[in-house]
Parts: structure tokens; C-alpha cells; sequence
């Protein structure tokens, strides 16, 4: 609840900045002008020695459809150094905007640690004038647009090229900097409130089978 208040707070202000406000003045650009876009890759699944309960973060569409935070650290499997060699899969740095590119297209998070993805992503690693927030809720709010770009017969997909190009506005440094204030201190109380709750739900996934087998006793427990 908190932090859909929160995520309420940062969505109003990108709304009122940048899109009631926008500046003519600001200029016409692509995603590229925004961030540097990358793709990602999947070790063979024949090499074991390529994964890693842990290891280098890896992430997949899946595991944004099973875990629905905005900030993610590790996938369910993670690679090894040799399957990240073998490999054209790269690790981005903390604050890239996952992107998920096809099946389905518009899963978004936030990389809370270095991470790489497998090639169902074209993530964006915001250029520092630019800043993790903007590019965030630029993504969220131009998903429509980028869907109407996409292509493929068998299932829809975004190709590497055709993310470079998706149109963009480019706001004043300025703007930017208000923009990533505000947000700052969001992103971090909300990050720090999705880890409790993945820390109280891990700890309530390893209680319930004990107190459902009798494995502990509540019985003499006073409340």
C-alpha cells in the first residue's frame, strides 16, 4: 500500500513534467539519445557448468512475470564466469531499465545490482544526465508506441534496431535533475520495502510446512 502511494507520487510528477508541461523547446531524439540499448543472450542449456544457484544475476521475461517488483537483483537461475564467456550476454550495471522485449512485450524493472538478461530484453542503461527514473516511466508511458513498432509473425517481438529508434524527447538538464531528486528517495524506501516483504514471504514459505506437519508447536503459545 505504501508504495503504491509512492510509485503514485513519482507517476504524477513524470506526468506533470513531462508530459502537461513538456517543453517545445525540448528536443526530438530516439531512445539511443536516452540510454545505451542492450540485448541479451542464454548460455547453452547443454552446459551445466554455464549455471549457478550463485552466480552472475541472469534474468528472463519469466521471472518478471513471477516476481512483479520494480526492482530485481537475481533470476531464478543465475550463470557461471565460463557461460557468461561463452556467451554474448553482458552485465550492465546497477539502475539499467529492464526491458522485456517479446513474450510479452513491456515487462519493466529496475536492475538493483549488476545483472544480465537472456535475449527476451532490450534493457536501456540510462545515460547519467538522463537518470533510472526518467528512462522508467519514459518506457512505461511510450509502451503503446513501442508495441506498434514491433514485428513478427509466429509472436510480436522488438528487435535491437527498432528499440534505438523508438521516439523520445530529450528534456533540459534541469528538469532531469528535479525529476531524479524527487525520485531518489522513492526508489530507495521502496526498494527497501519490497526486500522486506521478499525476506517476510521466504520466512512464511519455511514456517508453514513446519507448522502444518507439527514439526513446531504453537500450542503453548499465550497471545
Amino acid at each position: 500500500m505504501v508504495n503504491d502511494n509512492l510509485e503514485q507520487q513519482a507517476q504524477a510528477l513524470f506526468q506533470e513534467l513531462f508530459i502537461e508541461n513538456a517543453d517545445p523547446e525540448w528536443r526530438e531524439g530516439t531512445i539511443s539519445d536516452l540510454g545505451t540499448v542492450v540485448g541479451g543472450s542464454t548460455p547453452s542449456k547443454s552446459k551445466p557448468e554455464y549455471y549457478t544457484e550463485h552466480g552472475i544475476a541472469w534474468i528472463t521475461p519469466k521471472d518478471l512475470s513471477v516476481n512483479k517488483s520494480k526492482f530485481i537483483t537475481h533470476g531464478e537461475n543465475d550463470i557461471t564466469e565460463l557461460g557468461l564467456k561463452n556467451s554474448s550476454a553482458s552485465i550492465m550495471p546497477e539502475g539499467t531499465v529492464l526491458f522485456s522485449s517479446r513474450a510479452p512485450i513491456g515487462y519493466i524493472a529496475i536492475a538493483a545490482g549488476e545483472v544480465t538478461t537472456n535475449q527476451g530484453f532490450k534493457s536501456v542503461i540510462p545515460r547519467p544526465a538522463i537518470g533510472t527514473p526518467f528512462v522508467y516511466y519514459f518506457l512505461k508511458n511510450a509502451l503503446p508506441t513501442i508495441e506498434g513498432m514491433a514485428s513478427g509473425s509466429t509472436f510480436k517481438e522488438v528487435s535491437g534496431s527498432t528499440m534505438k529508434i523508438v521516439p523520445a524527447f530529450i528534456p533540459d538538464d534541469e528538469t532531469l535533475a528535479r525529476f531524479t531528486e524527487f525520485c531518489s528517495p522513492i526508489f530507495e524506501q521502496q526498494q527497501m520495502l519490497e526486500r522486506q516483504n521478499q525476506s517476510l514471504a521466504t520466512l512464511r514459505d519455511s514456517l508453514l510446512p513446519k507448522l502444518m506437519s507439527g514439526e513446531i508447536d504453537v500450542s503453548d503459545v499465550s497471545i
